[in-house]
């Protein structure tokens, strides 16, 4: 990560929490509105590699408040919900470790427990598969200068890769944590909740599946091939 993508993740830390009591007005006092408006243009002069980064931060620290409206095309709304569920899935994965490793149960804690870590292990992997589509997806968009049609294949294949995993990461979040997951006192639900909103948000599992499969079968076997080596 850039010094300057660095910096702005701090800054976007800083305002996200207090836009977490306050509301979106210091999200939009800061400025992230110009995130992608270029520097000539009184902008940040931000590429979709910045928009990620900053829209994981606010999948974790304000779920509930319209970031990436705010600072995404509205053609791009699918990706810029693709960030915040790689977000929100991250902090499950945080805080189920963070729980395992204190939480005992029979004397010792429960991340000593082999089903645990198995369990545990399946949702480390479908969160970082979602990272890993969000950050190609993200590195298409840069390639093609924010074009969504020139990024059609990543957007389908990263948003069902996303919403796949929103069901395997809240059942094991819920799972280990047992019964307080669910209070409104812990912070697990806040993005479990938005995780299972964000799914449907967009265009479900069958409509990316389906526009998937359109792409790859009209493509075939050798075109598909041609398709991803040449990206």
């Amino acid at each position: 990560m850039s010094a300057a993508r660095d910096m702005l993740c701090d800054t976007a830390r800083a305002v996200f929490a207090d836009a977490a009591t306050v509301g979106l007005a210091p999200v939009e006092e800061a400025g992230f509105a110009l995130l992608l408006v270029p520097e000539a243009e009184g902008g940040f002069g931000g590429d979709w590699g910045d928009v990620n980064a900053v829209l994981q931060i606010a999948g974790v620290t304000i779920p509930d408040l319209p970031v990436a409206a705010l600072i995404a095309p509205h053609a791009l709304q699918p990706v810029a919900t693709v960030s915040l569920m790689a977000g929100a899935m991250g902090q499950a994965l945080a805080l189920s470790i963070e729980h395992v490793n204190t939480r005992q149960q029979f004397g010792r804690p429960l991340g000593k427990f082999q089903a645990v870590q198995q369990s545990l292990a399946v949702m480390a992997c479908e969160v970082r598969a979602v990272e890993a589509a969000a950050a190609a997806l993200a590195a298409r968009l840069d390639a093609v200068e924010l074009d969504p049609a020139a990024a059609h294949f990543e957007i389908a294949a990263a948003k069902l890769r996303a919403n796949r995993a929103v069901g395997v990461v809240t059942a094991i979040a819920h799972q280990v944590h047992g019964a307080i997951g669910f209070t409104a006192e812990y912070e697990l639900n806040r993005v479990t909740i938005p995780l299972m909103r964000w799914r449907s948000e967009h265009g479900n599992d069958a409509y990316w599946a389906a526009k998937l499969g359109r792409q790859v079968s009209g493509l075939g076997g050798q075109g598909l091939w041609e398709a991803l080596t040449a990206r």
